[in-house]
């Protein structure tokens, strides 16, 4: 087995704790840093990688909740949308991303009320020095395994400011999921008890394609290949249902015989899905079956989309560990990655 050299598979196993810390630090913070609800017509989430995913998670799962409406922002500028009636969360775990550094600075000069979200760094000198809300986040994690610290201060902030009401319950049995999927997924846990040590063990080395449904589904799919990525050091691809049905479906009309000794569907579910999407998922299944070497699938878990959202992230940084380790791969280090920064850097 390969060895983990920078304890990834620790701060995974420490995920839901990481979570309810984050929460209720954020729950500590006076009320009175947080803009009133009145004064505000649309959010913003700016951010990269495993900082900006977590706009991705409360957009799949809050978006039709709140009363205005959320995008996110993954570049170096900013909509002319934004401004003094934006609130804007500026998630960079580091607090050194360029990109989100460039983003949260334009949207200060447009006047944005700005939400930092990071440990230290560049992004929390930028919000010190404008008069901005920091949360910070704690030390000593890879900001793809601090993806608690990153969600719990948005919902926090939006519940505290009355937009979000669910929020604070979605939080504590988001909590409580993990939990139970953690005892599932440990490493002492081992064969077919333990679902990530399974699926890794399916799909071996195949390359995995994830499909998920609808915008929780997608947002988890999307997880999966970065996890795939980073962790696993191997090639992944994801879509979400219902839009890959009107362009990637056809796609496997020829090279079965190639797709077949190469490819793996693995298919997220959960139990928001519109009824068509589930409908989809069967025909769909059906029809590209025979192009696949396998169709696996994954069942969220939890009250409520949150819940379910995290908890199918969460097999994914669990099945994407064993896929590295099995593979004799360390899933810490991330040298490409800081290989191109390096190029980057003036």
């Amino acid at each position: 087995m390969s060895t983990d050299s920078l304890g990834f598979l620790d701060a995974v196993h420490g995920l839901p704790e990481q979570l309810a810390a984050a929460h209720e630090a954020a729950g500590a913070l006076d009320s009175r840093v947080f803009p009133p609800a009145d004064g505000i017509d649309n959010i913003v989430v700016l951010g990269m990688g495993g900082s900006g995913i977590s706009g991705d998670v409360l957009v799949a799962t809050a978006g039709e909740c709140l009363p205005i409406p959320i995008t996110v922002v993954k570049q170096y500028g900013v909509p002319r949308s934004i401004g003094p009636r934006t609130l804007a969360f500026a998630m960079s775990y580091s607090g050194g991303t360029e990109e989100t550094l460039s983003m949260t600075a334009a949207a200060l000069d447009a006047g944005a009320k700005v939400v930092g979200v990071c440990t230290d760094g560049a992004l929390a000198a930028l919000i010190a020095e404008r008069g901005a809300v920091h949360v910070p986040c704690p030390r000593g994690y890879m900001p793809r395994a601090a993806l608690g610290a990153l969600v719990a201060p948005m919902f926090v902030t939006l519940f505290r400011m009355g937009l979000l009401p669910e929020a604070h319950a979605w939080l504590v049995a988001a909590q409580e999921q993990l939990a139970r999927r953690r005892d599932a997924c440990r490493v002492d846990v081992d064969g077919p008890k333990n679902p990530a040590r399974e699926l890794a063990r399916k799909i071996d080395r195949t390359i995995p394609l994830i499909y998920g449904g609808g915008p929780i589904g997608g947002v988890a799919a999307m997880r999966w290949k970065a996890d795939v990525n980073e962790n696993a050091k191997a090639p992944a691809f994801h879509n979400a249902y219902p839009e890959l049905d009107h362009n990637e479906i056809c796609g496997w009309g020829q090279h079965g015989d190639v797709t077949r000794q190469l490819v793996t569907l693995v298919e997220l579910r959960h139990g928001f899905e519109h009824p068509q999407v589930e409908r989809r998922f069967a025909i769909t299944r059906e029809i590209i079956v025979e192009a696949v070497h396998d169709v696996l699938t994954v069942e969220g878990q939890g009250e409520g989309p949150l819940a379910q959202l995290l908890d199918l992230m969460y097999v994914g940084d669990w099945t994407s560990c064993y896929l590295a380790l099995q593979n004799d791969v360390d899933p810490g280090p991330i040298d490409a990655i800081m290989q191109l920064k390096s190029a980057l850097a003036p």
